[in-house]
């Protein structure tokens, strides 16, 4: 079946394209739209309407085409062809509308679409901009202000909002094919011309004095260092200063720029390597999947009360147990606050919060989980707390109920050996606010059956979360590899730098924050319980917790009690340094016996990226992850991990695994072996002059 199929209805051509699974912008289907549009010139048809089969219009262009050789028509010389039709031609849009998508709608005369259909430019994402005249048309409609934080965003909006901006002209409610021959023949009998977004100018005396330079500020501060925003504006900028072919042409400069950025290819391989994680391997796709309908939630905490705001808001209902009804209410309440705090932004309705609320049932009796298909706990981190629950779950839930664990690090296989039923377990591992961070950790235990792991994989998209399959050890992948991540960070507080160079450092470089500040705001007072329950030997060596311990012994836990290793205003939480905290650093060090020196941020960043590397590497070989792209999801969406840097598996292999052998070595020679010996598997593919992508492919 050809994927552009022409048909004149009365005096009406309609254009139909059918390229699944969205339509998107292949050679063959812009190869199609050129011939139409080319060939409806010479018929009896007095306007063009564009539509698309399938679940969606045109949800952007394909991705896979970009390392390969340009095949015309380029989307350009497409778009070019329907804006220059004497014909109007109108766009029909269903589903999403997006990237070259919606490029392509904005080069139609006109915009018509279903009242459900969303259009956006969410290049951005991939570290690209429009490359098709987004950023010249849609400052032409929308207005300058409400174009850059359209396209700067990349978020998709709504139909209604799009015909707000003037950059949709009808909204259909029903049958979208009806109503688009219906716009079209009122558009006929008007006489309504081709009307070409092309031909709008923009005032440059209606843009306020400062408005691009102000923008790029906000935008250094929301995605530091990342090149596609502050393209964005230079081309909208062009938009208003230059005229449309100029600006086209500027826009198509800035957009090479970004695809040959290494922080493109960084974003397009997130994009596809979340996809990736979502595959087991071994596991059949006819793998049966169990019905999840009911959730039982063992703790009413912050993590436990999260947990159930993911699954009342996907609308499935909630019990939350908690050891008393005081305990079950004070959970209730924290989750209420955390559905004001989403209404105040704007995320959900008053109706809709109370509905969310209203799945979310409290119970202190393990005998209203007897009908839950999935059970979740979120206690403590107490192994032998866990085990208990899991023994009195093993008694009340049903034959097939899911047991799962929410534990950051606990042996899921000693847990499962708490019941009768070890197939039932599995961790799935929440980041904190679970009804915020997208990473879902789907952990492994020896006896995991097959359905459990497909069901909880299934179930991560149901909630909206990102799965990544985990095998069982300390930590899994991401706690396992922040160890030495915050130990080096720890070694470079104690042997010079100070912590506000350390989180310094690591912002910069693109960190959501920095590992110092991480530790106020995760409270220092739970890695020093965590502690307490260990032997000397499994504490690891003290210099890499002596300065945490000796905050905590002052009292000084972090954000919460308003000082840790900074300081921090009661009202706005905004952290200044301490000297005080020096002198504690400096205390240390001597206690020590070490001699504080003058440490560079290149070594700081070295120290702490090339640790995750090497323990990354650990846990390939290892076989706890399934990819090494999954390890970059882990930590791109659960540890702040720049995205536009790819993960740290990406990055390792965007530098050179050369590079970072060569500096562990020197690492090793000068810190000693015990930190810094290189991972076999690292070892290996340096000789071998591979990448860590060229072993996955060998392990497909």
């Amino acid at each position: 079946m050809s994927t552009v199929n022409y048909e004149l209805i009365g005096d009406i051509g309609v254009i139909r394209l059918n390229n699944p699974p969205v339509n998107a912008l292949s050679h063959g289907l812009r190869e199609g739209i050129w011939g139409a549009i080319k060939s409806a010139q010479e018929d009896a048809s007095q306007a063009l309407v564009l539509i698309c089969e399938g679940r969606t219009f045109i949800a952007g262009a394909d991705i896979t085409e970009f390392s390969k050789p340009p095949q015309a028509p380029a989307l350009s010389e497409v778009i070019t062809e329907i804006e220059n039709s004497l014909k109007p031609v109108i766009a029909a849009i269903h589903g999403t509308a997006l990237g070259g998508g919606f490029e392509v709608a904005l080069a139609c005369h006109y915009r018509c679409a279903l009242a459900s259909a969303k259009v956006g430019l969410p290049e951005v994402k991939l570290g690209l901009l429009p490359g098709a005249g987004g950023t010249q048309r849609t400052p032409r409609l929308a207005g300058v202000a409400a174009a850059l934080e359209m396209i700067t965003k990349g978020a998709p909006i709504p139909a209604a909002k799009a015909k707000s901006m003037k950059l949709i002209d009808h909204v259909v409610d029903d049958d979208l094919f009806e109503g688009a021959l219906a716009f079209a023949r009122e558009l006929i009998d008007q006489k309504a011309p081709p009307r070409r977004v092309r031909d709008i100018t923009i005032d440059p005396a209606s843009i306020p004095e400062g408005l691009f330079d102000d923008f790029r500020q906000r935008l250094e501060k929301r995605a530091p260092g990342q090149l596609a925003p502050q393209n964005i504006v230079s081309c909208v900028e062009a938009a208003v200063k230059l005229p449309f072919d100029k600006g086209l042409a500027k826009e198509l400069d800035l957009f090479i720029e970004c695809l040959l950025s290494s922080q493109s290819a960084a974003l397009r391989h997130m994009f596809f390597a979340e996809r990736r994680a979502t595959k087991v391997q071994g596991l059949s796709k006819d793998t049966p999947i169990r019905e999840i309908n009911s959730i039982g939630i063992i703790g009413g905490g912050t993590m436990g009360g999260g947990i159930a705001m993911n699954f009342a808001n996907a609308g499935i209902p909630v019990k939350l147990l908690d050891i008393d009804q005081a305990a079950v209410e004070r959970g209730r309440a924290v989750i209420d606050k955390n559905y004001n705090i989403s209404m105040k932004k704007g995320k959900i309705t008053e109706p809709q919060k109370a509905h969310c609320l209203s799945l979310i049932q409290g119970t202190t009796d393990y005998s209203d989980l007897v009908e839950v298909d999935l059970v979740i706990e979120a206690v403590f981190e107490n192994v032998t707390l866990k085990k208990e629950i899991f023994s009195k779950l093993d008694q009340y839930c049903k034959p097939g109920t899911i047991l799962a664990t929410n534990t950051s690090y606990q042996d899921i296989d000693q847990i499962a050996a708490a019941t009768n039923r070890p197939e039932d377990v599995i961790g799935l591992h929440f980041f904190s606010p679970a009804n915020v961070m997208k990473l879902l950790e789907v952990v492994r235990g020896s006896k995991s059956a097959d359905d459990v792991i497909a069901t909880a994989m299934r179930l991560a998209k149901t909630i909206k979360k990102v799965p990544v399959l985990a095998g069982n050890c300390y930590g899994f992948i991401g706690n396992r590899m922040l160890r030495p991540y915050a130990r080096e960070a720890q070694l470079c507080l104690i042997e010079g730098a100070t912590a506000e160079q350390i989180d310094t450092v690591m912002q910069s470089w693109g960190m959501a924050m920095g590992p110092i500040a991480v530790g106020d705001l995760a409270g220092l007072d739970i890695g020093h319980k965590a502690r307490e329950g260990l032997s000397e030997a499994e504490k690891g060596d003290p210099k890499t917790y002596c300065i945490a311990d000796a905050l905590v012994e002052m009292g000084r836990l972090g954000q919460k009690s308003g000082a840790g290793y900074y300081r921090y205003d009661p009202e706005t939480r905004a952290r200044t340094s301490d000297p005080e905290v020096q002198a504690i650093i400096e205390a240390q060090a001597k206690a020590y016996g070490i001699e504080r020196r003058d440490i560079s941020d290149k070594e700081i960043l070295n120290r702490l990226t090339f640790s995750l590397i090497n323990e990354g590497a650990r846990i390939l070989e290892d076989g706890i992850a399934q990819r090494p792209s999954d390890i970059d999801v882990v930590y791109v969406y659960g540890y702040g991990f720049p995205p536009h840097r790819g993960g740290p598996m990406f990055y390792a292999d965007s530098i050179g695994l050369k590079k970072i052998y060569d500096t562990i070595c020197t690492f090793r020679d000068l810190y000693g072996e015990a930190n810094w010996t290189p991972a076999p598997l690292l070892v290996q593919l340096v000789k071998e002059g591979k990448t860590f992508t060229d072993w996955a492919d060998d392990q497909r």
